[in-house]
C-alpha cells in the first residue's frame, strides 16, 4: 500500500501541475497569452532550450514546461520503485534515455530554432541536414567533430620520438629528450586500450606527454594495436605480458635503469595495477612509483556503465567471442556516448540533421570517435572479473599470469587522480584504491570529467582541484576536509615525481639502443589504424 499511495500522490501532484500549466497559458476567452512565470525550469547547464522562443512564445513555453514536468514525474516514479538496487539503477537509466530521446527539441515540428533556420535558409538547412544524415549513415556513427581538420601525426600526436619496440599487440614509443639532463629512471605511460593513446598527446599546448618530457623524464608510451581477426585470441594475460610488463621491461633495458616509473589511465590503470600485483607476487622489483589517472581497481560501484552489464548478457558474449573474436570499437563508443546522451548524441542529431550544421573542429571529440576493437577473450575476462564479479580487489581471488594477485602487496608510492564529474570512473570508486593499495598514496580530485579533468594543462590556468593530507576510509569524509586549489594539478604531480627520478643523467642523444633500434617515427603505424580497417 505504501508504494501505491506514493504513486497516487505523485500522479495527483503531476496532473495538478499540468492543469495549472495549461490554465496559465490560456486567457479566459481561450486564447494564448504571454507566458507566466515558469512552473518548472531546466537543470543548470541544460542547453536544449537556449532559443528565446522556449521562454517568450506561449506555445513553446508550454511545450518545454510540459515536457520537463513529465520527465521529472517519470524520474520520481523510477526513484520510488520498489526494486533491488541494481534493477532500480537500470530502470532509472532507461527512463533517462527515453526522456532524453523524447525531448521536443529533438523534433523539427516542436523546435522553434529548427523551424526558423529552415525558413531563413529557404529550406537549405533541411537539404544539408539530410545530406549529413546520409553521410553519417554510411559512416555508421554520428559525426561529433570536423574529422577533416585533424590528422594523427599531422596536427595531433606531434611530440617527437620513435617506435623502439613492437609485437603483435603493442608498439612502444620513446620520446626524444628536450632537456640537457633527464631522470635516471624512465617514465612509462599505459593508456586505455579501448581508445587511442594520443589522448595524452593531442596538440602541443594540451599534451601531457610533452609536459612530462619538459619535466626531464625519458617518456615511453604504449600504443595498443587496433586488433583485427588475427589478434582475436588475445586474453587479459596477453595484455599484461605482451603489453604492460613487456613495455616496463623494455624501457628499463633501454635506459639501463634500476627501476621505472609508470602511469596508467582508465583501463590502462586497471591493467597496470594488475601487472604490478603480478610483479609483487613474483618478487620482481621493477617499478619505483605509480600514477593512476581516472582508474578503478574496486568495481563495487562502477556508476552508469554497470547498467549495461549482467551475467546473462556477458554469458552471451562469452559464447559468441569468449574463445576468439572481436568486440567492435563502434559498440564501445556507442555505449560511452549513451552515458551522456544529451551532449554526445541528441545535441548532434539536432545540430547536424535538423539544423543542417557542420560539427566544429574539436580534438577531444575527434579522438572520442577514433574507436578501437578489443579481442573477445580479453573483453569477456575483463568484464567478468571486474565489473561483474569484482575479483581484482579481493586478495587471491584472481590468477593472472600464473600467480595469485593481491593489490595490497603493491607497495609502490602512488599518485591517484580522479575527476569530480567523471561518468565513466566515478571519483568515489577511484578513491577506493587508497585502501586497496599498499605504500604511500596521494589522492587528487580534479574538476570536470573523465577527459577534460585529466587533460588540463598547467599553462591554461583552468578549473581547479582538491587535495588533502589525510586519507580517511570514506571518500566523502576526505572531500569534507579537502582544500580546493585553482588551476591545474599537473605542477603538483610534477613536483611529486621529482622524488622518484633516481637522480639525473645526461639526456640520450637518440632514442632506443643497440638491442632496440628505432623502427619508425612516432606516432607509429598502430595508432593510425582505424577500427573498421583492422
Amino acid at each position: 500500500m505504501q508504494g501505491s499511495g506514493r504513486f497516487a500522490a505523485l500522479q495527483s501532484g503531476y496532473l495538478a501541475k499540468q492543469a495549472q500549466l495549461w490554465s496559465a497559458m490560456l486567457d479566459p476567452q481561450g486564447g494564448a497569452k504571454a507566458p507566466a512565470e515558469p512552473l518548472v525550469a531546466p537543470e543548470p547547464g541544460d542547453r536544449r532550450f537556449a532559443a528565446r522562443e522556449w521562454r517568450d512564445n506561449p506555445y513553446y513555453s508550454y511545450v518545454r514546461q510540459s515536457y520537463l514536468l513529465a520527465s521529472r514525474f517519470l524520474g520520481e516514479l523510477a526513484e520510488g520503485a520498489e526494486l533491488d538496487a541494481k534493477s532500480k539503477e537500470r530502470l532509472q537509466f532507461a527512463v533517462r534515455q527515453w526522456c532524453d530521446a523524447m525531448c521536443p527539441a529533438n523534433f523539427a515540428a516542436t523546435n522553434p530554432a529548427v523551424l526558423k533556420q529552415a525558413l531563413d535558409s529557404s529550406g537549405e538547412s533541411i537539404a544539408r541536414g539530410i545530406a549529413n544524415l546520409i553521410g553519417d549513415t554510411q559512416r555508421g556513427r554520428i559525426s561529433q567533430s570536423d574529422e577533416s581538420a585533424f590528422e594523427v601525426g599531422g596536427n595531433l600526436a606531434l611530440t617527437p620520438g620513435e617506435v623502439v619496440y613492437e609485437n603483435d599487440l603493442i608498439q612502444l614509443i620513446q620520446y626524444r629528450a628536450t632537456t640537457p639532463q633527464v631522470g635516471a629512471r624512465p617514465f612509462v605511460m599505459v593508456p586505455p586500450c579501448i581508445n587511442k593513446y594520443y589522448i595524452l598527446d593531442l596538440r602541443p599546448e594540451n599534451s601531457f606527454v610533452r609536459y612530462a618530457v619538459e619535466q626531464g623524464h625519458t617518456v615511453f608510451m604504449v600504443s595498443w594495436r587496433n586488433v583485427g581477426a588475427a589478434q582475436g585470441r588475445f586474453g587479459w594475460d596477453d595484455y599484461l605480458e605482451m603489453g604492460v610488463l613487456k613495455a616496463l621491461h623494455v624501457a628499463k633495458e633501454i635506459t639501463r635503469s634500476d627501476r621505472v616509473n609508470a602511469l596508467g589511465f582508465c583501463v590502462g590503470g586497471t591493467l597496470l595495477g594488475a601487472a604490478l600485483a603480478v610483479l609483487a607476487a613474483k618478487g620482481e622489483d621493477l617499478v619505483e612509483s605509480v600514477t593512476y589517472f581516472a582508474t578503478m581497481l574496486d568495481f563495487a560501484a562502477p556508476g552508469q556503465i554497470g547498467v549495461f552489464i549482467d551475467d546473462k548478457g556477458l554469458a552471451a558474449r562469452e559464447a559468441a567471442i569468449g574463445a576468439g573474436g572481436i568486440l567492435p570499437g563502434a559498440e564501445l563508443a556507442s555505449t560511452f556516448n549513451m552515458l551522456r546522451a544529451n551532449d554526445l548524441i541528441w545535441n548532434y542529431v539536432v545540430s547536424n540533421y535538423l539544423m543542417g550544421g557542420a560539427p566544429a573542429a574539436f580534438d577531444l571529440l575527434y579522438w572520442n570517435a577514433d574507436s578501437t576493437n578489443l579481442p573477445g577473450p580479453m573483453y569477456c575476462s575483463y568484464v567478468r572479473n571486474t565489473y561483474l564479479e569484482n575479483k581484482l580487489c579481493v586478495p587471491g581471488a584472481l590468477q593472472n599470469c600464473g600467480v595469485s594477485v593481491d593489490l595490497s602487496k603493491v607497495d609502490r608510492p602512488a599518485f591517484i587522480v580522479a575527476t569530480r564529474e567523471d561518468h565513466i570512473v566515478p571519483w568515489r570508486a577511484a578513491y577506493h584504491s587508497v585502501q586497496l593499495l599498499g605504500g604511500e598514496k596521494k589522492f587528487v580530485l580534479g574538476a570536470s570529467g573523465h577527459i577534460a579533468g585529466i587533460i588540463n594543462p598547467a599553462s591554461g590556468g583552468k578549473r581547479s582541484f582538491w587535495i588533502a593530507e589525510k586519507l580517511p576510509q570514506d571518500p566523502d569524509d576526505w572531500f569534507a576536509q579537502a582544500k580546493e586549489e585553482r588551476g591545474s594539478w599537473w605542477p603538483l604531480w610534477a613536483q611529486w615525481m621529482e622524488g622518484f627520478k633516481g637522480g639525473t643523467r645526461e639526456a640520450p642523444a637518440r632514442t632506443g639502443s643497440a638491442q632496440y633500434p628505432a623502427i619508425e617515427p612516432a606516432p607509429g603505424r598502430y595508432v593510425r589504424q582505424k577500427a573498421s580497417q583492422a
